[in-house]
């Protein structure tokens, strides 16, 4: 398809939210969730009933930081934006999350508080676990518990990776591997559409993604769309040649 400016445009699926999520929808999203995924069928139902399902309304936010932190959550439908304050007083996205992934989190963790806010970029619904449950699910289940140690480890050990890479690259760098993080979460092949990303993704939350400004990174945007690299919409991104953005993503 393409628009009145001759600027290609893709498609994208109408999601109508349900008010509830179903046990359908809700179960198969805790069996690839970062903790769940693998128990049996009957460790997930009880993990569901367990949960308190939530409807989010785009741009309406699930908790702020500072506020305490009591509960973990898994999207189950729509996208969220993780963002933190800046010492500046500016807010910075760090991430973008989709159905599956799992964010929050409980002082018996090691945060008393959330140090992120989390906000719905469209309406989502949400599985929430509050700390009393989830210490029932990982008493009943063992693995999950060491789970959250290695990811809590692996958390660790990307942030400090990150600060030292996002010290030294490029802007096309950060971009770059900002892209392909989403793609590897998000991403939809499209086949010669290129790998689809539907997510209302401005400049500014892909700048804080990349550590960089939103002018510097627009600069990037166009030219990665000039030499077809990915293109772009309102509510869309596709990352046509994925070869090309990794080897832009790499170390130089």
């Amino acid at each position: 398809m393409t628009a009145p400016d001759g600027r290609r445009t893709i498609p994208l699926a109408e999601v109508t939210l349900p008010h509830q999520c179903p046990a359908p929808v809700r179960l198969g999203v805790l069996a690839r969730s970062a903790y769940f995924h693998g128990l049996d069928d009957q460790a997930l139902e009880r993990v569901d009933r367990r949960m308190r399902t939530l409807t989010i309304p785009a741009d309406a936010p699930v908790f702020r930081a500072g506020e305490p932190a009591d509960a973990l959550y898994v999207v189950a439908e729509g996208r969220m934006r993780i963002a933190e304050d800046t010492a500046s007083g500016s807010v910075v996205v760090t991430d973008i999350l989709g159905p599956g992934q799992m964010f929050g989190a409980m002082s018996s963790l090691g945060d008393p508080v959330h140090q992120r806010t989390a906000t719905a970029l469209v309406g989502s619904c949400l599985l929430r676990i509050g700390q009393e449950a989830f210490r029932e699910v990982v008493v009943e289940n063992p693995v999950v518990g060491l789970r959250v140690v290695d990811d809590l480890a692996a958390r660790l050990s990307r942030a400090q990776s990150d600060m030292g890479r996002q010290s030294t690259a490029t802007v096309e760098q950060r971009v770059a591997r900002a892209l392909l993080r989403l793609a590897d979460s998000l991403g939809e092949d499209r086949g010669a559409q290129g790998l689809l990303l539907e997510v209302p993704l401005s400049r500014a939350d892909l700048a804080g993604l990349a550590r960089s400004t939103p002018e510097s990174v627009s600069r990037v945007m166009s030219a990665l769309r000039r030499e077809g690299v990915i293109d772009s919409g309102r509510r869309w991104t596709s990352i046509l040649d994925r070869d090309a953005l990794e080897e832009r993503a790499e170390d130089t």
